[in-house]
């Protein structure tokens, strides 16, 4: 009580809040006719509700962030579950629990241009990148001290040392991703207990940027991320941006972690259309390395595969266009495609090779009463001779309200 309420006015004043409702249809065939399990489909509605506060004014300021996440089962059947957008249940895994939510508070301190979160982090580094392809975010516990106090440089550091999947709601040891042919090997530490991590970017000018970052997942690997982005605005409606990533990562004394990835993007855009080329290249005993549930940070990331198995080299073409360009804001096109080979597969003689191809067409209303609200249709299609084969359909609507 015997804090002035001017202190407190920019907390609440610059408060914000939102709430997202996703409506999310997943289709997965595994091409499998017969297979014991020949196709994962589910249909699940998500609420997520976001809070930020302001700082209490003076030298230090003082905020809390929440997010209350809610995952509710509208179809679900035991011969058809896996798709990422529901939690299992204990007693009988193979069936779906009807809800399962989150909730997750942040405290954060603010000095001049220093901010440190402690609590619930979503990050999006590219050694740590949170996964947000399903129907609930994936978050993580921990704290992240970040720096801007020059506007072209900003600097971060922190650690983390537990995990909530996009799909559950128990925070739980980190572990690396061993996906088919990451042939990734584990010592007596299967999980860990933290990850550190560090970094910076500098913007050199309007359209040239560089950043390094660090992270450790101890006991397990070290990685080294690079990166370099450049935009060259050619006319007022023709631009080149360029993307080249290098990682390095390697075991932290107790796994066989060993993995270079080279990357490279190249985007043309004119008008409405842009055209994109990409290359991306694996070294090592190992494919690449990163938080089992994150997205990998690479290039060819794409609906299904990431194409970041052992000494896997892959190329990729996309076409986007933004309709924008027609007088309809709001809708735009994407279809890529990327082929993969030389994938060492333990077990079986030759190389592998891998393709996948994506489609999405998504349309958000720019005004209205139904502003805000969006429709995503995205389409895949994945063959491997290693991996089997996949045709995915998802199907998402979005209603995002501001609440305050």
């Amino acid at each position: 009580m015997g804090v002035p309420f001017s202190a407190c006015a920019d907390f609440v004043g610059d408060s914000k809040a939102n709430l997202e409702m996703r409506n999310y249809y997943f289709n997965r065939d595994y091409r499998q006719p017969g297979a014991a399990q020949s196709k994962a489909e589910e249909w699940a509605q998500g609420l997520l509700l976001r809070y930020e506060s302001g700082y209490t004014d003076g030298q230090i300021g003082l905020g809390v962030d929440a997010i209350g996440l809610l995952g509710i089962k509208l179809d679900s059947s035991p011969d058809r579950t896996g798709t990422g957008l529901l939690k299992s249940d204990r007693e009988a895994p193979r069936r779906a629990q009807d809800e399962y939510g989150e909730l997750g508070v942040t405290g954060k301190i603010k000095v001049s241009n220093n901010t440190l979160k402690i609590g619930t982090l979503i990050p999006k580094l590219p050694v740590a990148f949170s996964n947000d392809s399903r129907l609930l975010p994936q978050t993580f516990r921990g704290g992240w001290l970040n720096n801007s106090q020059d506007q072209n440089l900003s600097l971060d550091v922190g650690r983390l040392d537990r995990v909530n999947l996009r799909n559950s709601s128990d925070n739980e040891a980190m572990s690396v991703y061993n996906g088919v042919s990451r042939n990734i090997q584990l010592g007596h530490h299967r999980d860990s207990e933290a990850f550190d991590f560090g970094g910076a970017t500098y913007k050199w000018s309007p359209g040239l940027s560089t950043s390094y970052y660090y992270g450790r997942l101890s006991d397990i690997y070290k990685q080294h991320y690079f990166t370099l982005s450049h935009v060259w605005n050619l006319t007022a409606a023709q631009a080149l941006k360029s993307e080249v990533r290098w990682a390095r990562s390697v075991d932290d004394g107790d796994s066989n972690v060993d993995n270079r990835a080279l990357q490279a993007m190249f985007t043309y855009s004119l008008g409405g259309h842009a055209f994109g080329l990409g290359y991306q290249r694996m070294d090592g005993d190992t494919g690449f390395a990163n938080i089992n549930g994150t997205d990998a940070y690479l290039i060819n990331l794409l609906q299904i595969n990431d194409f970041g198995n052992q000494d896997e080299k892959s190329w990729q073409a996309r076409y986007d266009y933004n309709f924008a360009a027609l007088g309809i804001p709001g809708l735009t096109f994407m279809t890529r495609y990327v082929s993969g080979d030389d994938v060492v597969v333990r077990g079986r003689s030759g190389a592998g090779r891998e393709w996948e191809r994506d489609s999405e067409l998504s349309y958000l209303i720019q005004s209205g009463p139904l502003k805000n609200f969006g429709l995503r249709w995205k389409n895949a299609s994945m063959r491997s001779n290693f991996a089997g084969a996949i045709d995915e359909h998802r199907l998402i609507l979005t209603y995002t309200v501001v609440v305050w």
